[in-house]
């Protein structure tokens, strides 16, 4: 039988880490969120303990040790629509404090996962960086960029750079052996994911909105998704759902439009959801707004990605024989 490995998770979200490695068979020990919302949405899904506060602010002697520490920290510094300053960004210093755990907690496994433009950021140094923190630690380092519709059959176009790190004094051989998850295939449709029925009045874009006429003339189908570009309507002509951002629905660039029997509306968030991965199961807190949820949503990872890495690494922690384990 193989031995349950505990799992801490910063950055937390709403989940979606969390129930990756969930479904894997890990056990989740803590979780930490500084977002209020985010931790409502996460208190409605999860009954294990979730640390709220600012992760800058916590005391790492009074947080259980945890095999795997998981951290999908913010990533607005190394995104292309920010201003690109990395470390020098005070945002950024959340990695050196991730840092600060594992120095503290020896994990079996550091999980790291943020917006593919990191491995470009500052010419390749600030992913330099990274790995070489981790490898003075004496970690093993490997990093890919995982698309979400490559795995879990979902499709939603969403790149992301995914880094595994094991600690060599147990696992010295887990570079050799961990393996990054083979592509799936793809067969659901957009429409798979759709809500067919009419949703709330809501969400729907009316003759009253002054967009409306551009909408008409542009959204001709039902098999796709459109952006709302400021100014324009885009049309998303790869079958698949354009990456979903933590502004969309809340009136910006990027707001994901589509045409049903009953009109042209926005997706909802649970259609925002199920493009992440999250079971209709999963449990949307009814006294949050749209623009809260669309952010969580558009904030999240998505779930299959998760559950297809954490898998492989569970393979490494099962089958590998760490060195007081060995046979002389």
């Amino acid at each position: 039988m193989s031995k349950k490995f505990k799992v801490g998770s910063l950055y937390a979200g709403i989940g979606g880490i969390c129930m990756g490695f969930k479904n894997s068979g890990f056990d989740l020990l803590w979780a930490n969120e500084y977002d209020k919302s985010a931790c409502v949405t996460y208190r409605e899904n999860f009954k294990h303990e979730l640390i709220e506060g600012d992760v800058l602010q916590l005391d790492l002697d009074n947080i259980p040790r945890v095999d795997i520490l998981t951290a999908g920290f913010p990533c607005q510094p190394f995104s292309v629509a920010g201003y690109r300053k990395g470390f020098n960004d005070n945002r950024g210093n959340h990695f050196f404090r991730i840092l600060d755990f594992v120095d503290t907690m020896r994990p079996k496994v550091v999980f790291l996962e943020n917006v593919k433009n990191l491995v470009n950021h500052d010419h390749g140094k600030t992913m330099q960086v990274i790995e070489s923190s981790l490898r003075e630690r004496n970690y093993s380092f490997q990093a890919r960029v995982l698309n979400t519709k490559d795995y879990g059959n979902i499709p939603h176009n969403r790149e992301r750079i995914f880094m595994i790190a094991f600690d060599l004094d147990e696992y010295p051989n887990a570079e050799e052996i961990f393996e990054f998850p083979k592509k799936e295939e793809l067969t659901k449709t957009i429409r798979d994911l759709l809500i067919e029925d009419k949703v709330d009045d809501a969400f729907y874009y009316n003759e009253d909105k002054y967009m409306f006429d551009m909408l008409k003339e542009t959204i001709t189908s039902k098999d796709t998704v459109y952006q709302f570009r400021r100014q324009y309507v885009r049309e998303n002509k790869s079958n698949v759902c354009p990456t979903l951002t933590a502004n969309m629905g809340t009136g910006g660039h990027n707001v994901p439009l589509i045409l049903t029997d009953y009109g042209f509306r926005k997706l909802t968030p649970r259609e925002c959801l199920r493009f992440q991965g999250f079971p209709d199961s999963f449990k949307i807190p009814v006294r949050l707004a749209n623009s809260s949820l669309y952010k969580q949503a558009g904030n999240s990872v998505s779930v299959p990605v998760i559950e297809a890495i954490s898998k492989n690494i569970k393979k490494v922690l099962n089958n590998v024989l760490a060195p007081t384990e060995v046979e002389l």
